[in-house]
């Protein structure tokens, strides 16, 4: 099941945040974000308990998705597009129609998930990451046309 993410689902999401992300989001970065009305977060709750998130930053109309992440047990499970595409659905219902994010570089699963979502690459952020440090490729999705 998908849903908006709530308060009390922040000490999930951070545990998540923390197994996949060298530096990893804090409480209040989160607890800040989901209470305002630019932003988009959305869960994925499977066995009553949170597996994945994701974020959507609206900024003038165009959509920086900011976070998906899923437990490292969960993954290959399709939970990833899943939630992706609820996430575009979110931002296409507030009027967005062009979408970006940024990746590592070495991340070719996520990758390739975005790829499928019709994001293509448009640039290179060098040493965008850190812990390791890595460059970031930018993708975009934008309607056709």
């Amino acid at each position: 099941m998908i849903r908006r993410m709530e308060e009390g689902d922040l000490q999930q999401v951070c545990d998540i945040e923390s197994r996949c992300f060298s530096v990893p989001w804090t409480y209040d970065i989160f607890r800040d974000s989901i209470f305002r009305k630019e932003y988009v977060y959305l869960v994925f709750i499977t066995e009553k308990q949170i597996v994945g998130y994701c974020g959507l930053l609206d900024i003038g109309g165009e959509g920086d998705i900011v976070n998906v992440a899923v437990h490292p047990a969960y993954r290959n499970r399709q939970i990833g597009r899943e939630l992706l595409e609820a996430l575009l659905q979110e931002g296409i219902k507030r009027g967005i129609s062009a979408f970006t994010l940024e990746v590592r570089v070495s991340n070719g699963a996520a990758i390739h998930i975005y790829e499928e979502a019709g994001f293509v690459p448009a640039g290179v952020r060098p040493g965008y990451y850190e812990k390791p440090r890595e460059d970031a490729l930018i993708m975009w999705k934008r309607p056709a046309g």
